[in-house]
């Protein structure tokens, strides 16, 4: 199932795209471009789930205060992270001077929510989430190579800790294809948070190697969407109808004589951009939802630019065909303030979040999509600085931490892996990134092994050449 470059071959489907680009001009359709957009590869099997939606809680979130209960911790409150636990692993720059590693145990109030199965802990920050335990699928022994933000959250979403990769939205978008000529296959909605924020790179929903029309399309959260959605005043669109026509024109011509694959995906690019300046103010129009959507997301969603409204346009995203919405929600890097910070950006998520998984449950839509809620690693048991009973910092923590999953043909109501008592080690069951990638990939129907594209005669992919498919995590 690999690509290769058009350097080395000319194959017969692009023969035959090639021949089409006179017909096309010719008939004055938008025949190549469409034909790109719903570019698809073939599944290797019957897949589980047909889209994503990806919730990214950019900065750490603290899994030991909301999802990894640790009652224990009470006893060691303020004693030092014994040097047998921490087993001489590596610090962050930030705590490696540290004489001491205080334990800090959870101030917040845990609930023990049926989901199904055993029961699922979940902190008081989040009771919203917890009245959906049942939906949810628990990993609490994820782990990670990186312990700084930018090689996280670039292995996260590209499988490696190397910028320059396609990101997962945009390797979804290449075998997936599109389900919405309108609308791209891949859509990134941002939010603001409350504490920590780190830099987001538009490379972590970037295309890397694979042809352009897959990276992520971002969203504003004010003003227009997509910077000029609306054409000048006095341009009709039958103006820029004719002046997008001689562009491509050219393009055409250049295509037919380079073989450039760019040149196609630029041209597929134009064409969408032309098709959203209609699709996307009616996408982002609110005003026909019912009071049912408001009671269940809150007024906050009604706020463009809060979480909250960011969660209902993904549900209006999947509905329409979108394969990939990734929200990134800043904030949750909490090296001090930690209990009033996390107390903020709980509230901005927990509501929407919930509301998400219901409506898309009620919509028929859940079934066939794959949720998955996570940071790019966790938060350290002891405290970074000082510690007192109603404050403390957490620092970087990549040897365990919790991500879920729901939808999609995940198994719902279900926990899986633990991590010791201090919250610092895997003691069973660990899932690395690469781990993730596959199964998800797996759901999505492809074998993480032979969705390849070649690329300077090497056949890459996601999980690079590691990976294997948790299927304890199936439904």
């Amino acid at each position: 199932m690999a690509h290769t470059d058009p350097d080395f071959t000319c194959t017969r489907r692009r023969f035959f795209s090639r021949s089409a680009t006179g017909l096309s001009a010719a008939l004055g359709t938008t025949a190549l471009a469409t034909a790109s957009q719903r570019h698809r590869l073939d599944t290797h099997f019957l897949p589980k789930a047909r889209r994503v939606v990806y919730l990214h809680m950019e900065g750490g979130p603290s899994q030991l205060d909301l999802f990894d209960y640790k009652p224990r911790l009470q006893e060691w409150y303020d004693k030092d992270l014994p040097d047998s636990v921490r087993g001489g692993q590596r610090l962050t720059g930030m705590t490696s001077g540290q004489k001491r590693f205080p334990i800090a145990p959870s101030i917040f109030a845990w609930k023990r929510w049926d989901n199904g199965g055993d029961g699922a802990f979940i902190s008081e920050l989040m009771p919203h989430l917890g009245s959906v335990a049942h939906e949810l699928c628990f990993v609490r022994s994820m782990h990670t190579e990186a312990i700084n933000h930018e090689p996280a959250i670039t292995f996260f979403q590209t499988g490696s800790q190397q910028p320059g990769r396609p990101s997962f939205g945009a390797w979804a978008s290449y075998g997936l294809g599109s389900d919405n000529n309108d609308l791209p296959t891949f859509v990134v909605l941002i939010t603001q948070g409350f504490g920590n924020m780190q830099a987001l790179a538009a490379r972590f929903w970037g295309s890397g190697f694979l042809p352009s029309q897959h990276q992520g399309c971002k969203l504003r959260s004010s003003g227009d969407p997509v910077l000029f959605l609306r054409d000048p005043d006095g341009m009709e669109r039958e103006d820029r109808r004719a002046m997008l026509d001689l562009v491509n024109d050219f393009g055409r011509r250049e295509l037919a004589s380079s073989l450039d694959p760019e040149i196609e995906a630029r041209i597929a690019q134009q064409e969408m951009a032309f098709r959203m300046q209609v699709s996307v103010p009616e996408l982002t129009d609110f005003s026909h939802e019912g009071d049912h959507t408001w009671n269940l997301y809150g007024e906050e969603a009604k706020k463009p630019g809060t979480f909250a409204s960011s969660c209902l346009l993904a549900r209006r995203l999947v509905e329409r065909g979108v394969r990939f919405v990734q929200l990134y929600m800043r904030g949750w890097d909490q090296h001090g303030n930690l209990p009033s910070e996390l107390r903020a950006q709980c509230k901005a998520v927990d509501r929407p979040i919930a509301a998400l998984l219901v409506d898309l449950r009620r919509r028929g839509l859940l079934d066939d999509t794959l949720v998955l809620w996570g940071g790019e690693f966790g938060r350290t048991v002891y405290s970074q600085g000082g510690l007192s009973h109603d404050n403390y910092g957490r620092d970087h923590h990549p040897r365990c931490f919790t991500v879920w999953m729901a939808g999609g043909g995940v198994r719902p109501g279900f926990t899986y892996g633990e991590t010791c008592d201090h919250g610092y080690n895997i003691t069973s069951n660990p899932v690395s990134v690469h781990d993730l990638h596959a199964t998800m990939l797996h759901l999505l129907g492809f074998d993480h092994q032979r969705l390849v594209y070649r690329h300077q005669g090497r056949d890459f992919r996601l999980t690079d050449v590691f990976g294997r498919v948790v299927r304890d995590l199936l439904a």
